[in-house]
């Protein structure tokens, strides 16, 4: 069995700095990872951290640091990918030993049964998220290296559409070029994402896709064409993948209300 704990878009900024002027994202990720401290003796052993993207909200070299330095507790290997909120330099300075000295942040690894598969989508600059012509041929070989062996894949911006119309405006361009790539993939195959700081799942190419909740905030699902532009500041948690002759996903909420009671 091989567990894989994701995160997403924790939007880490300075110390004593607030995202938005609002949210105070490093408590919130404290908040978050200490609730996981908690449960580790239920959920057992996790091999590995999965960043999603927007670890940091400003892209500073400090706001890495300080990444680091909030997830240290949990003591687990960490894999990250970058999202629009990122940057490139100092993020691949910050994970030297994870991402090649230039070029996409692309990466493929193998964790117990799983492999993984990270790709790069950050257009720097942009909301917008687009898979490279290089990265779309990586993302080709990793998946014929990993042949029918199950493999995990990520990225930042969902190869879906969400429904939510201001986030969607901000997605992946390319969506029909990578959904090209993964179907025809015949292996066990289960793509994560983020950016849109809620659970979702989706079908794309025959594979199932599921974007992970934020531990800072998340966006009403209001598929209106006038819905307002904005998040709300509700706090939920993130997602534990497990391979055991097949995939699951659960979600982990901050906060497991009272109880358990009998019934």
């Amino acid at each position: 069995m091989t567990t894989i704990l994701q995160i997403t878009d924790t939007h880490i900024v300075r110390d004593g700095a607030l995202v938005s002027g609002r949210l105070d994202t490093a408590a919130a990720l404290t908040r978050l990872i200490n609730r996981i401290q908690s449960i580790r003796d239920q959920i057992g052993t996790i091999d590995a951290v999965l960043i999603s993207g927007d670890l940091s909200d400003d892209g500073t070299a400090q706001s890495y640091v300080r990444f680091k330095a909030l997830l240290a507790p949990l003591d687990l290997p960490l894999l990250v990918i970058a999202g629009n909120h990122d940057a490139r330099a100092p993020m691949r300075a910050a994970f030297a030993d994870q991402f090649t000295p230039d070029g996409p942040l692309d990466w493929v690894t193998q964790v117990g049964d799983l492999w993984i598969i990270g790709l790069d989508t950050l257009v720097e600059g942009s909301g917008k998220g687009t898979l490279s012509a290089q990265s779309l041929v990586f993302l080709k070989n990793a998946l014929a290296q990993a042949k029918d062996e199950p493999t995990l894949l990520a990225l930042h911006h969902p190869p879906f559409r969400s429904g939510i119309n201001f986030m969607d405006d901000i997605g992946l361009t390319n969506r029909a070029a990578f959904r090209d790539v993964v179907s025809d993939h015949t292996g066990p195959l289960r793509i994560v994402c983020g950016h849109i700081h809620s659970m979702m799942v989706s079908d794309v190419g025959g594979h199932i896709a599921i974007s992970a909740p934020s531990p800072c905030s998340t966006f009403a699902y209001d598929r209106r064409t006038d819905a307002p532009v904005g998040f709300m500041t509700l706090e939920d948690g993130c997602l534990l993948h497990t391979w055991e002759g097949g995939f699951q996903t659960i979600r982990i909420g901050p906060d497991a209300g009272p109880g358990p009671f009998p019934f």
